[in-house]
């Protein structure tokens, strides 16, 4: 009996040391998430999500929208130019990937095109508020073929610049939710066919 109760009460202890360093591991990062934009949490509670389903990194931190079987490249580019003038934010480039690389090998690649979108006025103000925005600028959108031929078309999350660290100044957020809401826009219509 003795025996069984020294190691119900090292099983105890070991738990209380094991509760104890716990706390004491966590506690500087829950504490640095208090002051952090009150949907902070949850933004990279979903990335964790995706990150843990796909493994990859890069799908954690994307918003992807399979195109409408129906519609053709010709179809979503038109789309997305048509939304972009709708919603006033410029084109600012595009990057046909898959024809360069078809140029430069001779072989006939999937299409992959980037498209950059910017409002300059929002920009600036991102960069004022830190310079490291800058590298997420212009926004962008992909149209990517897969490898079984389908349409898909990807851009950057744009949660975790919003809402991944302190909260932005008022106006700033409201700017950069606007463009995350246009983005978004884009994609949706464009992957649907919606003019």
């Amino acid at each position: 009996m003795n025996i069984l109760r020294n190691v119900l009460a090292l099983i105890g202890l070991l738990a209380i040391v094991a509760a104890v360093w716990a706390a004491l591991k966590i506690q500087p990062y829950y504490s640095a998430f208090q002051g952090f934009d009150e949907k902070a949490m949850v933004t990279y509670q979903d990335m964790a999500t995706k990150l843990i389903e796909s493994g990859n990194a890069a799908e954690a931190t994307v918003w992807k929208q399979k195109v409408n079987e129906d519609l053709s490249i010709e179809d979503v580019e038109d789309v997305m130019k048509s939304v972009a003038s709708e919603l006033n934010i410029r084109d600012v480039g595009q990057l046909p990937l898959s024809k360069q690389v078809e140029l430069m090998t001779g072989k006939k690649q999937r299409f992959l095109k980037i498209y950059m979108y910017c409002n300059p006025l929002t920009a600036i103000e991102m960069v004022d508020y830190s310079d490291a925005f800058s590298a997420y600028l212009p926004c962008r959108l992909s149209l990517v073929e897969d490898k079984k031929g389908k349409l898909w078309i990807y851009a950057l999350n744009m949660d975790m610049m919003i809402h991944g660290g302190t909260t932005l100044p008022d106006g700033l957020k409201q700017e950069a939710e606007r463009v995350r809401t246009v983005i978004k826009t884009i994609m949706d219509r464009a992957a649907s066919g919606e003019f």
